[in-house]
C-alpha cells in the first residue's frame, strides 16, 4: 500500500481529556499517518496537517451499559469513528478509555470477519527479549471451548503475519501444567487443540501464571474475565516494583550512589516495560484493523496506537490472520447477530 493510511480515533474516554489525544495524532501525523480525530472540537483546538478534527462531543466511555449506550446513541465520538471505518473512510480505528464500547461500537459497525466467532482483545505483552502475544485481555467475560480454540488460531496467525514467528508456542492459561487442570471448558479446549495437526502451530499445553511471562509460549490463551484481571496485576506490580526500586535508591547515601550508576539501565529496562510501547490491545476478528488503548496514556502512548495500527494495516494484518485461519480449517459458521459478552 502506497497511499498514506487513514487512521479514525477517538478522543473521548481517555483519562488526560481530548487534547492529549489530538497531540498523540499530531506525532502520528508528522510520521505520514493521516489521523481523523473524533471528539470535542472546541477542547482540541488547532492541530497540524494531516490531523482532521471531527466535532463529536458525546462520550459513553462511562457508560454502565457498553452495548446498550453504542445501539443507543449513534451520534457518540466512538460510534461515528468505527462507522467511517466501516464505510471506508478510514482504513483503521483507534480508541480508549473503554473495552466496552469499543468493542461494541466495532461488531455491530466493522463487523466480525468471516467465519470468526467472538472477537478478542489480544496485547503484546512487554516482555524483554522475549513478547508474548496475550488473548483474550477483555473483550468476552465468558466463552466455550470452541472460541478458546478459535483464539489460539488467531492468535497463532497474527503472531506469523505481524510479529514474525514463523511456528508459534501457543499455550493455555491454567492453574496447573498438567492436561488435567482447569475448568471443564479449558480441558475440553485442551483436548481438542492437543488432537489438532495444524501446519505453524506448535501447542504447547498449559501455562501456569508463574511461566505466563518466561518465555515458555509465544501464545497464550484464556477468557476475557482472567485475561483483564491478570494483564492488570502485571501493570499494577510492575509499577508496585519500580516506585520500590526508586524509593530504596533514595534512602541513603550510599542507595543514591548506586541508583546514579545503574539509572542508565533501569530507564531502558522501564521502556522495555512501559506498556505505552506496545500501543495497546489489537481486536482481532474483526473485518478491519481495531486497536484500544489505555485510557492512561500519554501522547507518546496514543501515537504509540496509531502507529500500531498504520503497520497492520500496511502489512494486511486482517487479510493475512483470516487466510491463516482458513488454511488451518479454524473458521467456523456462526449466527450473523451473534455478539461478544463485553466487559468496561
Amino acid at each position: 500500500m502506497s497511499e498514506p493510511v487513514t487512521v479514525a480515533v477517538d478522543a473521548n474516554g481517555a483519562d488526560l481529556g481530548p487534547a492529549e489525544v489530538a497531540a498523540g495524532a499530531a506525532q502520528a501525523a508528522a510520521d505520514g499517518t493521516r489521523v481523523l480525530v473524533y471528539g470535542p472540537a472546541d477542547r482540541i483546538g488547532p492541530v497540524p496537517d494531516g490531523v482532521t478534527v471531527v466535532d463529536a462531543p458525546v462520550s459513553i466511555a462511562k457508560a454502565a451499559e457498553p452495548v446498550m449506550a453504542v445501539r443507543g446513541t449513534p451520534e457518540a465520538s466512538i460510534v461515528r469513528a468505527a462507522r467511517a471505518v466501516a464505510a471506508g473512510e478510514a482504513d483503521a480505528l483507534v480508541c480508549g478509555g473503554s473495552t466496552g464500547a469499543a468493542v461494541a461500537a466495532s461488531l455491530f459497525n466493522i463487523k466480525r470477519a468471516r467465519g470468526i466467532y467472538r472477537p478478542a482483545l489480544a496485547v503484546p505483552l512487554p516482555i524483554p527479549g522475549a513478547p508474548v502475544l496475550f488473548l483474550d485481555v477483555g473483550a468476552n467475560v465468558e466463552v466455550r471451548p470452541e472460541h478458546l480454540v478459535q483464539f489460539a488460531y488467531m492468535g497463532a496467525a497474527f503472531a506469523r503475519a505481524v510479529m514474525g514467528i514463523e511456528r508459534p508456542r501457543v499455550g493455555l492459561l491454567s492453574n496447573g501444567e498438567e492436561p488435567t487442570k482447569g475448568t471443564p471448558d479449558l480441558l475440553e479446549a485442551h483436548r481438542q487443540l492437543s488432537e489438532a495437526t495444524v501446519a505453524g502451530v506448535q501447542f504447547v499445553g498449559n501455562v501456569e501464571g508463574t511461566t505466563l511471562t518466561a518465555g515458555v509460549a509465544d501464545v497464550v490463551v484464556t477468557d476475557g474475565f482472567t485475561g483483564n484481571v491478570a494483564l492488570k496485576l502485571m501493570e499494577g506490580v510492575s509499577s508496585t516494583l519500580f516506585g520500590a526500586v526508586r524509593a530504596a535508591a533514595k534512602s541513603s547515601p550510599r542507595g543514591k550512589a548506586g541508583g546514579l550508576l545503574l539509572r542508565g539501565s533501569l530507564r531502558g529496562l522501564r521502556d522495555e516495560l512501559d506498556p505505552e510501547a506496545a500501543g495497546g490491545a489489537y481486536i482481532l476478528g474483526l473485518r478491519r484493523v481495531g486497536i484500544v488503548h489505555h485510557g492512561r496514556f500519554t501522547r507518546r502512548g496514543v501515537a504509540r496506537a496509531i502507529a500500531v495500527a498504520e503497520r497492520a494495516v500496511r502489512e494486511s494484518a486482517v487479510e493475512r490472520t483470516q487466510e491463516a485461519l482458513e488454511a488451518a480449517g479454524a473458521l467456523r459458521g456462526a449466527p450473523s447477530g451473534a455478539e461478544a459478552t463485553v466487559t468496561p
